[in-house]
């Protein structure tokens, strides 16, 4: 016969906290009492009653000078109010799950909400929850949410805060949830249901579907233990529900190849070991595996651990971590990330396993704080040291200007990089870095003093290195590449076309006369260039930005002949003349005698650099591409000083 017993059967963490606190009350010496049965088991309650913790019914009952055990189910503030009123001493046993539950419903009624509770209403823990409310409004399942909701026309405005009795089923939650959200606008949903119930539950029902027959082990009177027979019962053709070993019979087993056994989160260890011994004399093999479950049960935790759990639910403050021990783990939102920007469900998700850091444990409440976000900082700093140490690049986001320098955010660690390894120029403002995404090497770490250093300018004179030398690699005469100005002299444009600066002389921008480069481009400007020359020796490329395409003296040639009257632009003038543009990149010259009629001492008499006139084309030379202008000829044909004179007139 094989038998499995499933992982999560037996005692909860919320439970076995329960059953230890009130242990350790019985052997402290001081009379102690149970407010009603701590947990739903007969055994359990007997064992303790043994021990000399009796049960009472009510507050009232509790004998002068006795400790008072809070059962796991826990009770209303009302009992709270009356135990203390009475000057009882508390032993709180209260699950921490449900503990939290009564915080969320307390704290909605105080924000003016009204809290919704989907469970049983005769459960004791759903009569605790309850009790934390003035105004509260329970309910059984989703028929019975949508007869709520649909019970008043103005619900839909109601602000809601909905939460969940902790052993109830997921499918039952999900279907209130939808229910809610299609007819609700201002709703506040707590995924509060047990991750251990959830996980026993998946897990019996997977048995149940693979093997022949199925033990229920648990109390009568237990919700959680019924739920998991029920379970069983729709996948399996023979469970057998018992609360002891004694009620085993052997007979109605007979003939299963494979039995799985689960139990309810009330069933402590002991009683499911009772089971095992009955069902087999060869147990050693059982007696070692149920010996490390229990091991892994009462694992403890330590401040400063990197645990691994599984993510079990989501709410607007916290993230609850299943962390396979007695403990109820969560992450505070805060304590999630450092950017407030990102949200909770774009980072984690239900069923993700997450690492995380041990910021607080609460042996007593049996919870323990946890924090992503320092863990990531611890790792941070590994990586970071570890940057340093293999001269790796590291990237990050420029947070803010400091003073000599800026500060990079890496994964929630501070780089300050001085103002010299910036790769601004001197003059630059350094808030133009701030924002920005950047490249760096680490220079300095000093973990002790939470102090780091790093260089943006040897990330990008590495990486302008490399790309000059695939330049160099490729570069050829006529190569065309897309480059940004770096510099205007009066002679030319510095461009970098990748990592390596060529010049553009004045002549090369542009097919006009220019006077200074300024006219054509600036500093920044984004420009296409070709390359006229490069020398690998020196290091020198001369580029050019002239379309070739569009050859000035063709232009020219192809509009004017000797004879030809032009209205051209004086660009400059010389002791023997003036030079004049006819079209953009092709000039001609008027002699000083063709200047005027009459002599003149010098063309500036006459003319101004930008003037604009009316010339004869008197010839050209095709060969040398010089070509001759008169204002004269014009003046001699008209035969009139006057229309010359008219013709300067503005």
């Amino acid at each position: 016969m094989k038998v499995t017993l499933a992982k999560s059967a037996g005692f909860c963490y919320g439970v076995e906290r329960a059953v230890r606190l009130a242990e350790e009350a019985a052997v402290s010496g001081v009379p102690c009492v149970m407010l009603g049965q701590i947990i739903h088991n007969s055994s359990v309650i007997a064992r303790l009653e043994d021990m000399g913790v009796n049960t009472i019914r009510c507050p009232e009952q509790a004998p002068r000078g006795a400790r008072v055990i809070i059962r796991s189910h826990g009770e209303s503030r009302a009992v709270y109010d009356a135990l203390r009123a009475s000057g009882a001493e508390l032993i709180d046993a209260t699950c921490p799950n449900v503990s939290r539950i009564h915080r969320i419903v307390a704290q909605a009624e105080e924000e003016g909400r009204q809290p919704v509770i989907i469970g049983a209403s005769d459960h004791p823990e759903v009569a605790a929850i309850a009790g934390w409310c003035r105004h509260p409004v329970v309910l059984e399942g989703p028929e019975a949410l949508e007869d709520w909701l649909d019970s008043c026309p103005d619900m839909a405005q109601l602000p809601i805060t909905m939460v969940s009795q902790t052993t109830s089923t997921q499918d039952k939650w999900n279907l209130c949830v939808e229910k809610a959200k299609k007819q609700c606008t201002n709703l506040k949903i707590f995924d509060t249901i047990c991750n251990a119930t959830c996980k026993r539950q998946s897990e019996a029902q997977e048995l149940a579907a693979q093997n022949d027959a199925m033990i229920v082990i648990g109390g009568r009177s237990s919700s959680n233990t019924r739920r998991l027979a029920e379970l069983c019962a729709a996948l399996c053709p023979t469970v057998v529900w018992i609360e002891r070993g004694e009620e085993l019979e052997p007979s109605n087993l007979y003939g299963k190849a494979s039995i799985g056994i689960t139990a309810g989160a009330s069933t402590p260890g002991w009683i499911i070991k009772e089971v095992y011994d009955k069902m087999s004399t060869e147990n050693m093999e059982i007696e070692e595996s149920f010996a490390e479950m229990l091991e892994k049960s009462i694992k403890t935790l330590n401040t400063g651990e990197k645990v691994t759990g599984v993510v079990t639910g989501i709410t607007p403050t916290e993230i609850y971590v299943d962390l396979g021990t007695k403990h109820a783990g969560y992450i505070p939102v805060s304590e999630l990330t450092d950017d407030p920007t990102v949200k909770v469900e774009d980072l984690v998700k239900v069923g993700d396993e997450i690492e995380t850091y041990v910021m607080r444990v609460n042996d007593q409440e049996g919870v323990v704080t946890l924090s992503k976000k320092r863990l990531d900082t611890v790792k941070s700093w590994d990586d970071i040291e570890q940057a340093k140490e293999d001269h790796t690049i590291v990237e990050g986001v420029v947070t803010e200007e400091n003073k000599g320098g800026v500060v990079v955010s890496i994964k929630g660690v501070r780089v300050f990089v001085p103002a010299s390894q910036t790769g601004l120029p001197r003059d630059a403002a350094m808030t133009e870095l701030v924002k920005q995404h950047v490249r760096l090497r680490i220079t300095e770490v000093n973990r002790a003093r939470r102090r780091v250093v790093g260089s943006i300018r040897a990330v990008a004179a590495e990486e302008r290195a490399e790309k000059a030398a695939k330049v160099w690699e490729e570069i050829e005469d006529g190569k065309r590449y897309t480059g940004v100005v770096k510099s205007l002299t009066s002679y030319g444009a510095f461009v970098d076309i990748g990592g390596v600066d060529g010049m553009v002389h004045i002549s090369e921008l542009s097919w006009s006369r220019i006077k200074h480069p300024s006219e054509v481009v600036k500093v920044g400007d984004t420009v296409e260039v070709y390359v006229i020359a490069a020398d690998k020796d020196k290091k020198k490329i001369s580029l050019g930005m002239k379309d070739r395409s569009e050859d000035p003296w063709s232009k020219f040639t192809s509009t004017y002949d000797v004879g030809s009257v032009a209205n051209v632009k004086v660009v400059k003038l010389m002791t023997f003349g003036a030079f004049a543009e006819i079209v953009p990149g092709v000039d001609g010259l008027i002699h000083i005698s063709q200047i005027a009629d009459h002599r003149i001492e010098k063309p500036g008499d006459v003319l101004s650099e930008g003037q604009m006139v009316d010339v004869k084309i008197t010839d050209i030379d095709f060969e040398h591409k010089k070509i001759s202008l008169s204002i004269r000829a014009l003046l001699e044909e008209s035969g009139s000083d006057e229309d010359y004179e008219d013709s300067f007139a503005e």
